[in-house]
């Protein structure tokens, strides 16, 4: 950062430096955070962020700063590759052990095999956020009005992505560059809106502070001063450039512009010719290259750079080159020069850098600013190569049009490309849509000629784009086109099968993805042998046969295709059915293989990726090792800004609502504004209801029910759980009114191979229905316990919670307590905190011997907690009145009411919890008594209570019992 730092000190900016520091102070404490600098060119950028960057070394941050460059929009990740280079000893060895990084430093040749850019870019992104959470960082990127569309890209991820590392992430940009069409103004608002975002920008400097900058830097004449003040109009840069044109006794010209180049005409003609060959390369330049293409000899080389080092237009750069005092000199000379003169000068940069072998992309830039077309198309295709490797598709896609706009006006194109149009045009699509752009893609493809390649490839990109009659057609167009027994044929049966998943021809898939299988078998089409078996599993696992999935899955997961997002669905499908068919062990394996693979190739924040950590989050989560599972959980990011985002946060909420930890609040609270996605709605607002019950709020949690219902396919799996959730929260209403809706939502999505979870929260729905209607069900609660037996240790501990009040209510005192008792334990090994607090309240009321000590030390009950173990409880053990005291002649018939029910009655007949709680409210018992004697908590029997007043149409409890008493209620 020498390099950065100005003679005098910072003026006029104390309020922005505050502000930075405190986004960089905040990453120190493990919040990272992003600030992006705006301002004009010149205005004081490049300054102020060198301060910063004094004060993060001072704190014990790594400094990297990365520098974006005019023709970096086609150089993928120039300014990281900037960054890198200059990274400080100690991190070299976190750089080497991430292969992908390595490829963008100097002499990181091997590119590895050629694969799916989006794929590398992914690893990259990952890549890049795990180097950065290695140690506190301050990574600085100058100039993104240059930057290329990857480099944007991993901005945003990052800015996203990064939560708790110790990461302080500073962009500058000017403002005065940023066109209305410019593609940084999207990204800027983008970023702008997320909470980890600080946006600053600089202003003019006030005269004040214009005239101390200049006192700085040296100026004594107060006249002097005061005309640069009036001329500089607030901008440092031009006013340092007006005052030492006043000191060397020039005269101050009208613009900017003329004033820098008035300071390069009075340079020597080959301090001249160097500095103009300097704006020509960029930004930067290597001292030789520099020489080679002045033609200067050494002496005079030498003594044309120290005439422009020593005018301040030029400085050394590293330890090989120099660079631009600041990018507006060199923009200025560049854009002095004559055509014919830049021309040749391009030409002479290219032929250089052809014989070094050069960048590519640079080759490309050079050869078309020279004009000369064939070598521009061969550099731009093999730009495009490289850019795959990189993980950069924007620029793939960006070189392959630009050869493929050459074509035509270059002789022996197919020769010169290495490939012919029509794979050419191929590859810019694949390009397409690995940078996210289908439709794109898709148009591309659909000017090609109608081969088997094409419309295979077709067929894929608009069945991703959900254009599912479409992608159907053009698949049989290939399948059609395919000559027999080749790759080609393979891949496209695999696709035609893929396509019809979704429509009513199910009987074809089986057959054709048998047939794919074959053939890529015979051909060694690996793909889409891969793509088949996944295809054929799913299928079985729809039919109903969880054994052959799982061969399939397994066999598939087993085999390497070549492709890395393949492997990782694969190995998810596999993990994920055995999962769900209840072999944890097994699972557990499985997605640790994946987790693994995924890192290793900087996976970890792929789709795959993400859905490979979710999984092992919810095994660890199942299997009761909850110290893992809320580690995993941890790297789920609270401040979200996307749907995705949100999607991936709602994955912390199952362990953390379990534990009733603090932070559910505050991830609730930034997953809420993207509620209007079915699928944020459905994995936060379940788990919302949860944990709106443990709070006591069922009238909340059924809220969520009903809004995760109204957007799920009533054919999802998800409804079981979902139903099962909200006949809970009906039954701490005291409602029956859309229970045995609920109970039918659940059933729905039941089929032969429904998984033993499946099973079991259907098992749940049942007995929730029962309590609904005021039933104890022991056989019920039974069932439950031992259909979450196969290894889900809290959903256990949870059902036992009830099949000890249900058994209370029957009257089997031994068997309540010995159920509650392995409850307690679970709870305390979890440290489910809300199960534990309800234990415990149960526990009180029941009088089970030494309940207090059986209760773990923090999850005791305090109010809070209380109640939510009465809104829980109270809907089954409203029957429990004495446990044989008496209650048993008041027992409920199989309708759910106590006797018959006189027909002079109230509308809205009471429930048999309610007829209970009538009873000892006409005894003129307070709600305290009334909930000690029913085994239930005070709150719940004010629920109750309230609801019997209006459906009785009275007011008072007095009233109540004396309408009950003439209409034979009791």
């Amino acid at each position: 950062m020498g390099w950065q730092k100005a003679l005098n000190a910072l003026i006029g900016r104390s309020a922005e430096l505050a502000r930075l520091a405190a986004v960089l102070d905040s990453a120190a404490a493990g919040l990272a955070g992003v600030a992006l600098v705006g301002g004009d060119a010149g205005i004081g950028k490049t300054r102020l962020v060198a301060e910063l960057a004094e004060r993060a070394e001072a704190a014990g941050f790594a400094v990297l700063v990365g520098q974006c460059a005019e023709l970096g929009d086609a150089l993928p990740y120039l300014p990281l590759a900037d960054a890198l280079r200059g990274a400080p000893a100690e991190l070299r060895a976190e750089i080497e052990a991430r292969p992908v990084l390595g490829r963008l430093l100097p002499g990181g040749v091997d590119l590895g095999a050629e694969t799916a850019s989006a794929l590398t870019q992914q690893r990259l992104f990952g890549s890049m956020l795990g180097f950065l959470a290695t140690r506190p960082v301050l990574l600085i990127l100058e100039d993104l009005h240059w930057a290329d569309r990857s480099t944007r890209d991993l901005l945003v991820f990052l800015s996203r992505m990064l939560q708790t590392e110790r990461v302080c992430l500073v962009g500058t940009y000017r403002t005065d560059d940023l066109h209305r069409r410019h593609p940084l103004r999207r990204v800027l608002a983008e970023l702008k809106r997320l909470p980890s975002v600080t946006a600053v920008e600089l202003s003019p400097l006030g005269p004040d502070e214009m005239a101390d900058h200049l006192s700085g830097l040296g100026g004594t004449d107060p006249r002097v001063i005061g005309e640069v003040v009036d001329r500089a109009e607030g901008n440092p840069f031009y006013a340092e450039e007006l005052l030492e044109a006043l000191t060397d006794g020039s005269s101050m010209s009208d613009g900017l512009a003329d004033l820098l180049l008035s300071r390069v005409e009075p340079l020597s003609d080959a301090a001249q010719r160097v500095l103009r060959g300097a704006a020509v390369a960029g930004r930067r330049v290597d001292h030789a290259l520099l020489q080679e293409a002045s033609g200067l000899d050494d002496l005079a080389f030498e003594d044309a750079m120290r005439e422009i080092v020593s005018q301040g237009l030029l400085r050394p750069d590293g330890e090989y080159g120099y660079a631009f005092r600041h990018a507006l000199l060199q923009e200025v000379v560049y854009t002095d020069l004559l055509p014919g003169e830049r021309t040749r000068m391009h030409s002479e940069f290219a032929r250089l850098l052809t014989a070094r072998e050069g960048a590519a992309a640079e080759l490309a830039y050079h050869y078309l600013a020279g004009h000369d077309l064939a070598e521009a198309m061969s550099a731009s295709v093999e730009a495009g190569r490289r850019a795959e490797r990189l993980g950069a598709p924007a620029e793939a896609h960006r070189h392959f049009e630009q050869a493929l706009g050459l074509w035509d006006r270059v002789p022996d194109a197919e020769r010169r490309a290495g490939t012919d149009r029509v794979r050419l045009a191929m590859r810019t699509a694949a390009a397409a849509a690995d940078m996210g752009d289908n439709h794109r893609a898709i148009a591309q493809l659909r000017e090609l000629p109608p081969t088997a390649e094409t419309r295979e490839r077709l067929a894929y990109y608009l069945y991703d784009s959900d254009d599912v009659p479409a992608a159907v057609a053009a698949a049989e167009e290939a399948v059609a086109a395919a000559a027999p027994g080749t790759a080609v044929l393979a891949r496209a049966l695999a696709t035609l099968a893929r396509t019809l998943l979704p429509t009513a021809r199910d009987a074809e898939i089986g057959p054709l993805a048998e047939r794919a299988l074959e053939i890529a078998g015979d051909t060694g089409a690996r793909d889409a042998q891969k793509s088949a078996m996944v295809t054929l599993a799913s299928c079985a696992e729809y039919d109903g046969d969880p054994g052959r999935a799982g061969e399939l899955f397994g066999a598939a997961a087993a085999q390497e295709s070549g492709d890395l997002a393949v492997d990782l669905r694969a190995i998810f499908q596999h993990a994920r059915l055995t999962f769900e068919h209840g072999s944890m062990a097994e699972a557990a394996v499985i997605a640790e293989r994946g987790v693994r693979l995924a890192e290793d190739s900087g996976l970890s924040w792929s789709t795959f990726g993400t859905d490979l950590r979710f999984l092992q989050l919810l095994i660890h989560y199942t299997t009761g090792d909850w110290a893992r599972a809320r580690k995993e959980g941890s790297g789920f990011g609270v401040r979200v800004g996307t749907n995705h985002e949100a999607i991936l946060s709602s994955f912390a909420l199952f362990v953390e609502v379990a534990m009733g930890l603090p932070e559910v609040d505050e991830r609730l609270t930034w997953v809420r504004p993207f509620w209007s996605d079915s699928l944020v709605a459905y994995m936060s607002r379940a788990l919302a209801a949860e944990h709106a019950l443990w709070n006591g709020d069922p009238a909340l949690a059924l809220e969520h029910v009903t809004a995760v219902l109204d957007a799920l396919d009533p054919a999802d799996m998800g409804n079981i759980r979902i139903g099962a959730v909200g006949l809970w929260a009906l039954a701490e209403l005291g409602r029956t009114d859309g229970a045995d809706e609920l109970l039918a939502r659940a059933r729905g999505p039941v089929r032969p191979g429904t998984g033993v979870e499946g099973h079991a929260w259907l098992a749940r729905a049942e007995a929730e229905w029962h309590r609904v209607h005021g039933r104890a069900d022991v056989g019920a609660w039974r069932a439950t316990v031992e259909a979450f037996g196969y290894g889900f240790v809290y959903e256990t501990a949870r059902s036992r919670w009830r099949l000890a009040e249900a058994l209370l209510v029957s009257g089997d005192h031994a068997a309540a307590l010995e159920e509650w008792r392995q409850a307690v334990r679970a709870a305390a090994s979890l440290g489910a905190r809300p199960l534990g607090d309800a234990l415990a309240d149960l526990g009180r009321r029941a009088r089970f011997p030494a309940a207090e000590s059986e209760v773990p030390s923090g999850t005791g009950p305090g109010d809070a907690s209380a109640d939510a173990f009465g809104g829980a409880a109270g809907s089954v053990a409203g029957a429990a009145a004495g446990s044989g005291s008496g209650a048993a002649e008041g027992r409920e018939t199989g309708n759910g009411t106590r006797g018959r029910t006189p027909a002079g009655s109230r509308p809205g007949a009471l429930t048999g919890r309610e007829r209970e709680v009538l009873a000892l409210v006409a005894e003129g018992l307070a709600n305290r008594e009334i909930g000690e004697r029913l085994f239930i908590a005070q709150k719940t029997v004010s629920v109750h209570v309230s609801n019997i007043l209006g459906k009785l149409g009275v007011s008072s409890r007095t009233q109540a019992a004396a309408v009950a008493r003439r209409e034979g209620l009791l």
